[in-house]
């Protein structure tokens, strides 16, 4: 399993796992991780890992789709890489000449995003690097909730 910038609960309970061959990595040294992979050019072979998590990363990369197909490549067939971004509707929102942080904040919502997707628009770029896409989302109800679940959408990507 490789998982791009774990946060550290879940950082600890995978590592803990001695079924699971955890891979965390984080290019910038903000979270708790044994590898420092740029998603863009991932140090590993071909068809490594059985299970990607990417959460909260694609928005920050500007080579979006050398980390997607960055991920393609090192999934095994009939592997899933789960991915999440923040979403917005329509389509995906990005401009390259926005390079400070108050803009990108003001733009983007977050200093150091780059762009804005959509779920179409995110499922597109994914298929058009040869993933098959399928979209989860996770509805506000009380079951969700009492599962922790935040109302999100989820894309489980595989490779066959």
């Amino acid at each position: 399993m490789l998982h791009f910038s774990p946060s550290r609960n879940i950082y600890r309970k995978l590592k803990s796992n001695p079924s699971i061959h955890y891979y965390s990595s984080d290019f910038e040294n903000q979270f708790i991780a044994d590898y420092n992979f740029d998603i863009t050019n991932i140090s590993c072979e071909d068809q490594k890992f059985d299970t990607i998590i990417c959460y909260h990363i694609l928005e920050h990369i500007i080579d979006d789709k050398k980390a997607m197909s960055e991920i393609y490549r090192v999934l095994k067939p009939n592997g899933k890489a789960f991915i999440q971004t923040p979403f917005k509707e329509g389509a995906i929102y990005e401009d390259y000449s926005i390079t400070t942080e108050e803009a990108r904040k003001e733009h983007f919502g977050q200093e150091d995003h780059v762009r804005v997707y959509s779920v179409n628009g995110l499922v597109k770029r994914l298929e058009d690097v040869g993933f098959k896409v399928d979209i989860l989302t996770f509805e506000n109800s009380s079951e969700s909730t009492r599962n922790g679940f935040k109302p999100e959408t989820v894309l489980i990507v595989s490779k066959s």
